[in-house]
């Protein structure tokens, strides 16, 4: 699973969870109460059924569960009284309130197979698919950043095969392109620096194998190049 909520992305595959992109701890068993809560999204779940979710063959009260939950609101910032993600509900248990996006959904199943670029942020690769590829900070777009002086919809990277170009889409503070600030079109070469905002990025490429191949056509003698002594 890995799913965007505000400024998080929670991923259970590498047992991460993101604030602004930059990692953030929770322990174990912390993350893995989280995990079920988002599983669930608006569905309330009695803390009966969460205690056997994280503890099936051990018996234990209801105030391990409540430490582990003031431990996800501490790391979430977010408050019982007025909760953006976590509520309580009374005499029963929790549910998760806040919108989840669900962003493996609207990635290509293999991308790294198939992706030619790809833009680095740090440790992180996003692969570019064919066609256009939107950058921006609205948390639907395939390629987000919550960061600051990044627009909702940044810049757009049309990928045709070998070759990729950038172009802004009137963005408040403007995209760079090797330190320059770009008003139309620009291709990307391999190594580039982009800066959207304060947000800094890498365009990586690899090269396209092609492949050719010589066909005889039946009934035509091949030219006298290729005929063997």
């Amino acid at each position: 699973m890995e799913v965007r909520f505000g400024e998080f992305r929670f991923d259970s595959a590498s047992r991460q969870l993101l604030r602004n992109d930059v990692e953030v701890h929770l322990t174990p068993k912390a993350f893995e109460l989280l995990g079920v809560l988002l599983e669930a999204k608006d569905r309330a779940l009695s803390k009966g059924e969460l205690t056997k979710r994280l503890w099936p063959d051990t018996f234990v009260s209801d105030a391990n569960l409540s430490v582990l939950m003031a431990e996800i609101r501490s790391v979430l910032a977010d408050s019982p009284r007025t909760p953006r993600f976590i509520r309580t509900v009374p005499r029963f248990g929790y549910a998760f309130c806040g919108t989840v996006t669900d962003i493996s959904r609207l990635r290509p199943s293999d991308p790294s197979d198939t992706a030619i670029c790809w833009l680095v942020a740090g440790e992180r690769r996003f692969p570019l698919a064919d066609g256009e590829n939107l950058i921006g900070r609205d948390p639907s777009l395939p390629i987000w950043f919550d960061v600051t002086g990044v627009s909702r919809q940044h810049a757009r990277i049309a990928v045709d095969r070998d070759s990729a170009t950038i172009e802004d889409l009137s963005s408040k503070n403007g995209t760079y392109v090797q330190g320059e600030r770009i008003t139309a079109a620009v291709t990307l070469k391999n190594g580039d620096t982009i800066r959207l905002g304060s947000l800094q990025l890498t365009f990586l490429t690899r090269p396209v194998t092609v492949t050719t191949r010589t066909e005889t056509v039946t009934g035509e003698e091949p030219p006298a190049s290729s005929r063997r002594p």
